[in-house]
């Protein structure tokens, strides 16, 4: 799976250096296609000693809050990745430990008393109101010198489409097929100083839906 992420990665970015236009998600969705409503607060960052490190470390997070209303229960495996300007990727959860989604729990209790870990989130996101998910999902600091970041998010969604990956071919020199899944893209700038990383803060830009 990961392969194929960066291989998607690849994919686009040569159509996008070739000025083709990328795949954009159906504007009328198959009979068999869903998406789960999606609400979201701009990514907050969170400074935290954990236990093993020197010095307090850097954490951000984003917080969403998903409504299955598409008249059926639907399978949820969802993949969360940050990308800076600066082409460095960083894993959801990635060298994140536990003490990070406690600290963000007893921050938002108020608010969000029943919020979940993205690895703990399930597997299935039942319908209706009653059954919306709070889910946090966190990243360690990313590239100090980067201008901008996107987060994606997939698995909020089953639209798949497949393209010809221009830069691979099989073994008989056909074009490699590679699978792109409809996914949250959310851009941010990044304000403040480099050397005052503590007090950065991201600036919201843009929300689309993207195939990726």
């Amino acid at each position: 799976m990961r392969g194929s992420f960066y291989g998607a990665v690849a994919a686009l970015l040569i159509i996008g250096c070739a000025g083709l236009a990328a795949p954009k998600p159906a504007v009328v969705p198959g009979p068999d296609d869903w998406t789960v409503d999606v609400k979201f607060e701009n990514p907050q960052r969170i400074l935290l000693q954990t236990a093993g490190d020197k010095s307090p470390r850097l954490f951000w997070y984003l917080i969403l809050t998903l409504t299955n209303n598409t008249n059926r229960d639907v399978e949820f495996y969802p993949n969360c990745e940050l990308m800076t300007d600066t082409f460095q990727i960083i894993p959801a959860g990635k060298n994140v430990p536990d003490e990070v989604f406690e600290q963000i729990k007893t921050r938002h209790k108020t608010i969000y008393p029943f919020l979940e870990p993205l690895e703990k989130s399930g597997n299935k996101i039942l319908q209706g109101d009653d059954n919306t998910k709070d889910i946090v999902i966190v990243w360690p600091d990313f590239d100090p010198n980067a201008k901008s970041i996107d987060l994606f998010v997939t698995g909020l969604s089953n639209e798949t489409i497949a393209i010809e990956d221009p830069a691979a071919k099989d073994k008989d020199g056909n074009s490699v097929k590679i699978f792109l899944r409809k996914t949250l893209q959310l851009t941010y700038t990044i304000g403040g100083d480099p050397a005052f990383r503590a007090d950065a803060k991201l600036l919201y830009k843009d929300r689309q839906w993207v195939m990726r």
